[in-house]
């Protein structure tokens, strides 16, 4: 059991907990993720971003967005309350080393597991530049943190309504473009978003890293629900990931397999928010 000992909303359903556990605080790297459960028996397994840990407290600190049920439900626990299992952590580390001149993108909630990978570089030596995207100013995350660490923050919003009225590929080309452009780029978001970085990166011949957020059950390698192709050949995001050559990554085909369950998703998502006392039943 782990103990939620902070709590605080970031956004309209975008949520940060802290939550006690020392081991995975102790050995947790940048680029990792955990896998969740709200309760032993029959409930669901969520991968979950690490956004930070302190080893000192033996805590971590996750970030999610409440869409679906669990997440719903996460939601509504507080401080006090228990995670019955947390698994990690998961994934292979992000690949840092001192590449020079770094873009970091995030968009929307992707800018969460985005910012240890900002410290991490940054504590390589390298002069990183962090892009962050939302739709609106109060969707955007983490800015004041990022700010901290990076060596220049750029951020857009698509109703201008924070930094500048852009896309987030829209900096990201103007920075490849340069001369001294990027060594490396990394890039953390919705799907369509690093389909259309890795494009941007690709058209100035720039590197471009990306976390794969595909569905996944045992984030153990065992179930097979997370796999991608990657450069024409099968991987598991789990085991093989999450963290993949962006220009390799068939978005298309992942996208499509991300829709699987999404008429059981909504009708689960619905049945949990009339159990919360959220909506009213309705014929779904």
């Amino acid at each position: 059991m782990n103990k939620i000992i902070a709590k605080k909303q970031l956004s309209a359903d975008v949520y940060e907990i802290t939550v006690e556990a020392p081991r995975i605080a102790a050995s947790r790297k940048a680029g990792q993720f955990l896998i969740a459960q709200l309760d032993t028996e029959f409930g669901e397994r969520i991968p979950l971003t690490i956004a930070d840990a302190g080893d000192a407290a033996g805590a971590i600190t996750m970030v999610f967005q409440a869409i679906g049920a669990t997440t719903l439900k996460l939601a509504a626990l507080n401080e006090g309350d228990y995670i019955a299992n947390i698994l990690g952590p998961l994934g292979n580390p992000t690949h840092i080393e001192h590449f020079g001149r770094v873009v970091c993108v995030g968009g929307g909630i992707g800018v969460a597991p985005l910012f240890p990978i900002i410290q991490a570089m940054k504590a390589a030596g390298n002069h990183v530049t962090a892009i962050i995207g939302a739709r609106t100013k109060e969707l955007v995350i983490f800015e004041d943190r990022i700010r901290r660490y990076a060596d220049e923050l750029i951020v857009v919003t698509d109703d201008g309504s924070a930094g500048r009225k852009a896309l987030v590929t829209e900096p990201l080309k103007e920075l490849c473009l340069q001369e001294a452009k990027p060594a490396m780029s990394v890039a953390i978001g919705p799907p369509i978003m690093m389909k259309f970085c890795a494009s941007t990166a690709k058209e100035c011949d720039v590197p471009i890293m990306v976390s794969l957020n595909t569905i996944m059950i045992d984030g153990t390698g065992m179930c097979g629900c997370c796999r991608v192709v990657i450069g024409g050949q099968m991987r598991f995001v789990c085991v093989d990931g999450p963290e993949f050559d962006g220009h390799k990554v068939d978005f298309d085909n992942m996208m499509k397999r991300m829709r699987t369950y999404k008429e059981r998703e909504e009708r689960d998502k619905h049945r949990c928010r009339i159990e919360l006392g959220l909506e009213k039943a309705v014929q779904l």
